[in-house]
């Protein structure tokens, strides 16, 4: 793969990837709702998850998913519907998100929040469509290895998502700080993650293919 094909392919990852998706907002709900270890977590299990579908198109089931109307559809009212799930559980639990800040409850699992992150980056609709339909085009088949080639630039998107998903997170706990001085405020907050996640589950459940 050659040095031109790889920077290319990571300039249109940038831009995909500043745009705030679905997973971007996700790690900001649950960074002002649950701090900064859970952000940075959900980050963790959003790039496992982008990166299983880096593999599904390296060995030809990303095409599938991308062809067939149903597997597709079904694959993002999945997604939608935890979405949804963990937004109205964020809404109700959101008195006693003062009580957990200050250590009197049990933080919500590592590996609950990690994943999490991977359903939703697994299910996002913008990544499936990005790595079906664009990461081949990017491919130099006369090199041969394209399994290895997709990989690669799997790798290359998901160094860059990674990166800027960890800044979107790291600012919006900090923003939380400020929020956790008042209990009144830090539920406000809560109860915003949690519609924030609910309007996200619903946009992704009537945005996409329809044909």
């Amino acid at each position: 793969m050659s040095a031109d094909r790889l920077l290319a392919f990571a300039a249109m990852s940038f831009l995909l990837i500043v745009i705030p998706g679905p997973s971007v907002l996700f790690v900001i709900g649950r960074a002002l709702a649950m701090g900064r270890r859970a952000a940075l977590t959900t980050v963790v299990g959003n790039t496992l998850g982008a990166y299983v579908l880096v593999t599904a198109v390296a060995f030809g089931i990303g095409s599938v998913v991308e062809r067939s109307v149903l597997v597709f559809t079904t694959l993002k009212l999945a997604g939608a519907a935890y979405l949804i799930y963990l937004g109205v559980k964020a809404w109700r639990d959101r008195k006693s998100l003062p009580a957990a800040f200050n250590g009197d409850r049990p933080a919500h699992g590592s590996l609950r929040t990690l994943w999490d992150g991977f359903a939703v980056g697994i299910s996002n609709p913008k990544t499936i469509i990005f790595f079906a339909a664009v990461l081949p085009q990017f491919v130099d088949r006369a090199q041969g290895h394209v399994v290895a080639q997709m990989l690669v630039l799997g790798l290359v998107f998901n160094l860059i998502a990674v990166t800027f998903d960890s800044v979107w997170g790291l600012t919006a706990s900090a923003a939380r700080d400020w929020f956790a001085r008042s209990p009144r405020r830090l539920s406000a907050v809560g109860g915003a993650g949690g519609l924030t996640m609910i309007g996200l589950g619903i946009t992704v459940a009537v945005t996409g293919r329809k044909e």
